[in-house]
């Protein structure tokens, strides 16, 4: 698939699912501050379960999921099976295929992991928090490439490409650091069953078994099993998603040459009785047939979920994830809270780290000329560009409750604080780099190839 293409279609994408998360997260911030506030929290803590005979499939530790485990824990495990689907495809046939053209994207996103953690844990050293130091090293691909889409022509299509990269290679940090520093209490045999079943996956993909069923089916089991591992499930998603082929059953010269034969073999009948026209006779509905397993085949699975999933994501599963994770209540909070403790680490990691760890990691690399400037693109639309890097909303979200949600009262408090940093970091990023960028890019657009 043309890797421009993909750039384009993400951006589409992305742009209109960011105005559903913005209404989602304005909704949750205007309940949670209502008189609908109980019923809004205590929501979140039903209890839910899929009994099967005796056994609840949605339970964890003896213990069944609440409505909030469950979305950040088994609905977000098909957000993180997506993004392990879209790296998969970049580093195949995208921007992630050639370590050359990939080195900057990746430069810049090693920096904005490193820096911004860095200074949270000097704006919070010594204090009670550090183990949130991975809040700030996200970013949130929806909301920074809606902001992108909200400049049209006007951004050139190497910038575009250089923060979606960004984005791909900042959400491999992400899950490695879920993997290794937010999994504990290792549970050797459900692990070791997992990585049975795994391997069938894995045997299944190289197999070339484009069976969906396969997969979700066998997926759900991998899921379930590192819940109960200790291992963080939404690696699973991302495992799973490595083992769905990325190669068509059918050529497309292959699908062309058929589809040539089944119409030129398509029997066109007359009948003179205009109600029997609208029947199809058995022949030509089994050609119809035909042209339809061949176009299903001509679709690789990965490709074919990937565009399944899109709208999924971006219009249920994320905004439904903000709704239920951004509701801050304001009531015990004073707003010099904001530059104080974790808040302030949090803003400040988002703010200015995101930006100094990009900017500063782009530039020497361009200066030392490994690697050349992106076409079309100056210092400063570079500069506005890291600054939006600072929108680090869902997945700094997602890492903040994995951080503090099992640490009771005190863990909540310091999650309704670090919330408030996340939220207010990502606000000022996405403004000043709008600003920014339409302050340094041309007015007058050039038609790119």
């Amino acid at each position: 698939m043309d890797s421009l293409y993909a750039i384009k279609k993400s951006i589409k994408n992305y742009a209109s699912g960011g105005n559903v998360l913005i209404v989602a997260t304005l909704l949750a911030f205007i309940i949670a501050n209502s008189p609908l506030a109980n019923l809004y929290f205590s929501w979140w803590a039903q209890p839910i379960s899929l009994q099967v005979g005796g056994f609840n499939l949605f339970s964890h530790g003896g213990e069944p999921m609440t409505v909030m485990t469950f979305i950040n824990d088994a609905l977000m495990a098909i957000f993180f099976f997506s993004i392990g689907l879209e790296i998969k495809r970049e580093v195949l046939v995208g921007e992630l295929t050639s370590l050359k053209q990939a080195l900057l994207p990746i430069v810049a996103a090693i920096g904005g992991m490193v820096v911004p953690v860095l200074l949270f844990m000097y704006v919070g050293r010594g204090s009670d928090f550090l183990r949130g130091s991975a809040i700030p090293m996200a970013t949130d691909i929806a909301f920074s490439l809606g902001v992108l889409a909200m400049l049209g022509k006007r951004v050139p299509i190497a910038l575009k490409i250089f923060l979606t990269t960004l984005a791909v290679v900042d959400d491999i940090g992400g899950i490695l650091v879920i993997a290794f520093f937010y999994s504990t209490h290792i549970e050797v045999t459900c692990l070791l069953y997992a990585v049975g079943v795994f391997l069938v996956l894995w045997i299944g993909g190289r197999a070339g078994v484009n069976s969906k069923l396969f997969y979700f089916a066998l997926g759900g089991v991998v899921w379930f099993l590192f819940l109960n591992s200790g291992i963080h499930p939404t690696i699973a998603g991302v495992l799973v998603a490595f083992c769905i082929p990325a190669k068509p059953v059918l050529a497309t010269s292959h699908f062309i040459c058929t589809i040539r034969q089944e119409i030129a073999n398509f029997p066109q009948e007359q009948f003179e009785d205009s109600d029997r026209s609208i029947m199809l006779s058995k022949e030509q509905i089994n050609c119809l047939k035909s042209i339809e397993s061949a176009s299903d085949k001509v679709i690789s699975p990965l490709q074919d979920l990937e565009d399944t999933l899109h709208p999924v994501i971006n219009y249920l599963i994320i905004p439904l994830f903000a709704f239920a994770n951004a509701g801050i209540v304001l009531s015990g909070l004073e707003f010099s809270s904001l530059f104080s403790g974790i808040s302030l680490a949090v803003f400040v990691g988002l703010l200015v780290g995101k930006f100094l760890g990009i900017f500063l990691s782009s530039w020497l690399v361009i200066k030392l000329k490994i690697v050349p400037m992106p076409t079309r693109t100056t210092w400063k639309s570079l500069a506005a560009v890291s600054v939006l890097g600072g929108i680090g909303f869902t997945v700094s979200l997602f890492i903040a409750n994995l951080s503090f949600g099992d640490m009771g009262p005190e863990g909540a408090a310091l999650l309704e604080r670090a919330k408030l940093g996340i939220v207010a970091g990502s606000l000022a990023a996405g403004i000043l780099g709008y600003i920014f960028l339409n302050m340094t890019l041309p007015r007058q657009v050039e038609e790119e190839d």
